[in-house]
Parts: C-alpha cells; sequence; structure tokens
C-alpha cells in the first residue's frame, strides 16, 4: 500500500516537474521549487533522477543558468504520466467535491456566513465550487509564499496576515499540505477548532479508488 502511495506521489511530481520544462527555456531550480511549492532539494533529487531515466537533458547558458531539455524519451513519459494524472484528477475531483459541499453545507446550517481557505493547489478551485453551491462567503485566501498570487481576482496574503484577518472557520485547501499548513496555523496561534481540512488524504483517496 505505502508504495503504490509513493509512486502515486512521485509520478504527479515528475508530470509537474517536466510540464515546468517542457518549453525549454532556462530556469533555475529554485524557480521550479517556487512554482510547484516544494523543497529545492526535491527538485534537486527529482532532476537527478530524470536525466538518469534519459527523460531530461540538461543545456548550459551564461551566468550560470540551465535549461532542462525534455528528451524525446521524455515527452512519451510525460504523455504516458498525463493520461494517469487526468484518471487521479477525475477520483481527487470527485472525492474533493463531496468532502467540501457536505463540510460547507454542514458549517452554513450551523449559521456561518464566511469562511477562509488556506493553501492554493490544483485543486482547490473544487471547493471554491462547493462554496458557492453552499451559498457561503469567502473571506480570506492565504498561502506559505503567496507571491503576488491571485485566486478569483482575490488577493492571496502570507499566514501570519490570513490568520489575523480571518474570523471564521479556515479551510485547508491544498491537499497534499493540510497537516503542514494545519500545523503552521497553529503555531500562529489560531484555535484548533477553526481549522477543517479534507476527511481524507491525498493518498487515501488515490488508494480507495484503486
Amino acid at each position: 500500500m505505502n508504495n503504490n502511495r509513493d509512486n502515486d506521489q512521485d509520478n504527479l511530481r515528475s508530470f509537474l516537474l517536466m510540464s515546468e520544462l517542457e518549453d525549454g527555456e532556462p530556469i533555475s531550480q529554485r524557480e521550479i521549487a517556487g512554482r510547484l511549492n516544494i523543497a529545492l532539494g526535491l527538485v534537486n533529487s527529482y532532476l537527478k533522477t530524470l536525466v538518469q531515466k534519459g527523460f531530461v537533458r540538461v543545456k548550459s547558458y551564461p551566468r550560470n543558468r540551465y535549461a532542462y531539455l525534455l528528451t524525446p524519451k521524455g515527452f512519451a513519459e510525460k504523455s504516458r504520466l498525463a493520461f494517469q494524472h487526468l484518471s487521479n484528477f477525475h477520483k481527487l475531483y470527485q472525492a474533493t467535491r463531496q468532502d467540501s459541499l457536505a463540510l460547507f453545507t454542514r458549517l452554513s446550517e450551523q449559521g456561518v456566513k464566511a469562511v477562509s481557505f488556506c493553501g492554493l493547489d490544483d485543486l482547490t478551485e473544487i471547493p471554491y465550487l462547493s462554496l458557492q453551491e453552499a451559498g457561503l462567503e469567502l473571506e480570506t485566501v492565504m498561502e506559505a509564499m503567496p507571491s503576488d498570487q491571485r485566486f478569483f481576482n482575490r488577493p492571496v496574503v502570507g499566514l501570519e496576515d490570513g490568520a489575523q484577518k480571518s474570523r471564521g472557520p479556515i479551510i485547508l485547501t491544498a491537499l497534499q499540505r493540510a497537516e503542514e499548513l494545519k500545523q503552521s496555523l497553529l503555531e500562529l496561534g489560531v484555535e484548533e477548532e477553526r481549522i477543517y481540512g479534507p476527511a481524507l488524504s491525498f493518498e487515501e483517496i488515490l488508494e480507495n479508488n484503486r
């Protein structure tokens, strides 16, 4: 079971990383890490593996810039992972839609008028759809490293700023980083009873739908 979970996460990260490389433009590992919101050391490790497997080659540019280019073998692997990712996304969409709608409906019945989102990823738009369906308002959107992001024309603020501005429930909306974000909010003094996470983890959703 653990091997399946590890493989799913490895394949997703490899797909996302190769998607960042497909245009062939010079890019630093730090920039890739920032775009994918994963650790710099992890990017380095994945790139080394992709190079070893023949999926990526490295081209040097002046001023210590590098382009990580997908090889023909790499483009074929990216297409295979894209198909797998699409299948997984369908599973994640269904689970996230049902889970978030049930949560927002329950909060609405308790008299809650607005909630805040904490964490952005490829699935965050799904809870937003459920939020609208349940008739709730979005108070604040926060992220660990916002970097001038916007979410449906709303500014994305840092966790400390978001924790201070938010008055209602805070919903963890980055599935794979839910526990990490929850811990950060607790360290900022947010009451645990105000924090709501997904019913199932990313790995559990994929495992339950095999």
